[in-house]
């Protein structure tokens, strides 16, 4: 098996500097006024891009798995 440094730091680094990313962008966002949690259009594409991130994190991290162990 692949050491750590090769399969699942590159992983952890992807997902921690993007996910800070990610999450500086959605509170420049919210704090900006761009999103109205009040309306119902706006929560749900609040909640589709959350669920989105971490959707492509599990998928990866499966993957990852999968070419790992199978």
């Amino acid at each position: 098996m692949p050491p750590l440094e090769q399969t699942w730091l590159p992983f952890i680094y992807l997902y921690l500097v993007g996910g800070l990313f990610f999450l500086s962008g959605m509170i420049v966002i919210k704090r900006t006024g761009g999103i109205n949690l009040e309306k119902r259009r706006h929560r749900y594409w609040w909640w589709v891009m959350i669920f989105g991130f971490f959707y492509f994190v599990i998928i990866h991290a499966a993957l990852t798995l999968a070419a790992l162990y199978l």
